[in-house]
């Protein structure tokens, strides 16, 4: 439970400094940060569901 809001949390902060850095012409680095965040997230899921089997 802890960790699924830990998630949602830095996700949302992801989002939200891409919607002020925008304006600014740097809004890909938090992009690139969030992109690199939903990949680890995947690659720990099938490393859960390929231990599961």
């Amino acid at each position: 439970m802890m960790k699924s809001a830990i998630n949602y949390i830095i996700i949302l902060a992801l989002v939200v400094g891409v919607i002020f850095l925008y304006d600014k012409q740097i809004g890909a680095v938090p992009l690139l940060l969030l992109s690199v965040f939903l990949f680890y997230l995947g690659i720990k899921k099938m490393r859960d569901i390929k231990n599961s089997n």
